[in-house]
């Protein structure tokens, strides 16, 4: 369905609850090194619950090598990194299967570099108010990829009746 990237994550129940909604949205979860944790972390376990089995998890050695996995292209129209730097708000998109969602550290969110390196249209931010600085990741990639899948009825969900 979609792509979730966390570009070089630091906290591992972050992560693990990432792991936990991808696995509930069907969402691909990949992971850029070097990661801020060992994936058999204590933390990570605990926020991932038993969702581990569940979830489709990658991790990618550098940027370059998820690039090559997911045949990503400069200027690629199916990736959209979430900042604060951002100027489109998150729900302005459609979003289509196979679009990648890119996610920064938690310190320090997406390296100027590469979030120059993608288009100004496909830099989104989440609403917040002006007094705060920045969302929780998982929260952030919950935002997002419920949108996104939103945007396409919860396909594949239970459905409430």
């Amino acid at each position: 369905m979609f792509n979730i990237v966390l570009y070089q994550p630091e906290i591992p129940p972050n992560t693990g609850n990432v792991m936990r909604l991808c696995a509930n949205g069907g969402f691909a979860l990949h992971l850029v090194k070097p990661l801020g944790f060992d994936m058999s972390d204590r933390q990570l376990a605990r926020a991932g619950m038993d969702y581990r089995d569940l979830a489709n998890v990658t991790v990618h050695e550098n940027w370059s090598a998820l690039a090559a996995a997911l045949s990503i292209q400069a200027a690629d129209p199916r990736l959209y990194a979430l900042s604060t730097r951002g100027r489109i708000a998150h729900t302005s998109p459609h979003y289509n299967a196979g679009d990648i969602f890119l996610f920064g550290q938690e310190t320090a969110g997406l390296p100027g570099d590469l979030l120059d390196a993608i288009p100004s249209a496909q830099r989104l931010r989440i609403p917040m108010r002006p007094d705060c600085r920045s969302l929780n990741l998982s929260n952030s990639v919950a935002i997002v990829a419920y949108e996104a899948w939103r945007q396409h009825d919860f396909s594949g969900a239970v459905q409430p009746s």
